[in-house]
């Protein structure tokens, strides 16, 4: 594919550490305020706004703005899918093949709350981690969802503004980030997952709306799975459209960062002139791992799914009392109560009975007997100064880390008594409870720090 002197550089790119990188959650912060705040040795991710490479002696994942939601650790290739996705606050979004969840939290960003975003794995224990870092970003308005492609085309026919297939693949960009994935290639090869794709693609073509956007990208430099993946979905609905998914006059900026385009030649049948707008990542030409992305505009119509709105709850006046304290913005027609746990909806989507869901909506917490029992996705919800009852600290105090530990900390008399908002420097990381004086620890303790 590269030929001799290229290949040659690739190889030698081997030899070097992969980069890692951490990329900042615009609903909490953006880059000016974290520059004020980091820890850590950082140098920014030039073709990503809100992304910075992190020095060898950082510890990203232990340190307490990590618990708050701050950044999502990922490497810079598999950042650009989802940073170079146009997607607008109110659009409806899907992120197809989402765990752990690193292009979901990012897409989730760019709503800003508004519009739905859903995040389907198959897998339900790759899920289960999914949905915890949707809740530790703050995003209130996803649906995590654990099922096969075809039971969610059925229901969410014609449904989706955006969708971004990260399909599975042979891995081969990621050799060098992990080793063990080469065991994965030798013992399924390309034409395995290629086959994969073209079960998956389809479905999801399904559930664009008119006019509707297809982000699709893999970790691998097999043309099987990448332009041969893009020229079988073609075919197969002459209503798609490939777009270039950067602009003209960006165009040659990228390209001096190292961005490279499809190529028709890789090809085993036809040419298709068109594939040079995809884009394909070599880790010999930038900071960062292989990947390969195209994006599709669908020009014809679909058939559309039934859309049910939310069948508005009697919320409890133990509910009430408790978001009495609360100034989050919400519509209160939006939140229902199922099985004792109070769900604020996104907003009107198709019938979910039947799927596998994990989450719908922002859990507010749990109706116990004769009281309401805040959750931890509500406390990364929040802001600061939307909780009248807040305990702020230092990132630099012990304390925080013990409460990370799930265990007792002293709070001042100034600290009401009632549900209390633990922050590190304002930005909130759960949930504790003070009675006369006392405090009582209400971190998860499935997400405590080890």
């Amino acid at each position: 594919m590269l030929g001799k002197e290229e290949f040659g550089k690739y190889l030698e790119s081997l030899e070097y550490p992969a980069k890692s990188g951490i990329r900042l959650n615009t609903l909490k912060l953006d880059g000016e305020e974290f520059k004020k705040i980091s820890p850590f040795d950082l140098s920014k991710i030039p073709w990503i706004d809100n992304a910075y490479l992190y020095g060898p002696d950082d510890i990203v994942t232990k340190h307490p703005y990590y618990y708050a939601g701050l950044y999502y650790v990922q490497e810079p290739s598999a950042m650009t899918p989802a940073f170079l996705f146009d997607v607008k606050p109110g659009e409806k979004v899907l992120d197809l093949c989402a765990a752990p969840g690193g292009k979901s939290t990012a897409l989730g960003a760019k709503l800003k709350g508004k519009g739905v975003l859903v995040s389907n794995d198959v897998s339900n224990s790759r899920a289960k981690a999914l949905l915890k870092n949707i809740e530790l970003f703050g995003i209130k308005n996803a649906i995590i969802v654990s099922e096969s492609s075809d039971r969610l085309a059925q229901r969410f026919a014609g449904y989706f503004d955006k969708i971004l297939v990260d399909a599975p693949c042979s891995g081969e960009g990621m050799f060098r980030k992990q080793s063990k994935i080469t065991e994965n290639w030798e013992q399924y090869g390309t034409s395995y997952y290629a086959a994969l794709q073209r079960q998956i693609l389809p479905d999801a073509v399904k559930m664009l709306a008119e006019g509707g956007r297809l982000l699709y990208s893999t970790c691998t430099f097999s043309p099987e799975e990448d332009e041969e993946s893009v020229a079988w979905l073609l075919d197969k609905f002459p209503g798609l459209k490939l777009v270039n998914i950067i602009s003209d006059d960006k165009k040659q900026y990228y390209e001096s960062l190292g961005f490279d385009h499809g190529r028709n030649e890789w090809l085993e049948k036809e040419c298709r002139e068109d594939l040079s707008k995809c884009i394909r990542l070599f880790p010999h030409k930038l900071d960062g791992e292989g990947h390969f992305i195209a994006e599709f505009v669908l020009g014809s119509s679909n058939e559309y799914a039934d859309i049910k709105a939310p069948v508005k709850s009697k919320l409890p006046d133990e509910l009430r009392e408790f978001l009495s304290h609360v100034k989050m913005e919400y519509e209160e027609s939006n939140i229902v109560i199922k099985d004792q746990r109070a769900l604020l909806l996104p907003g009107p989507v198709p019938e979910l009975k039947g799927l596998r869901i994990l989450r719908e909506g922002l859990l507010l917490g749990e109706m116990k007997k004769d009281r309401f029992e805040p959750s931890q996705a509500l406390a990364m919800a929040l802001r600061a100064d939307e909780y009248d009852n807040v305990y702020n600290m230092s990132k630099d105090d012990p304390d925080v880390c013990r409460y990370l530990k799930c265990e007792s900390i002293e709070v001042p008399d100034s600290v009401k008594d009632g549900f209390v908002l633990v922050c590190v420097d304002n930005y909130p990381l759960g949930f504790g409870k003070v009675k006369n004086g006392s405090f009582k620890n209400k971190y998860l303790p499935g997400w405590r720090m080890m």
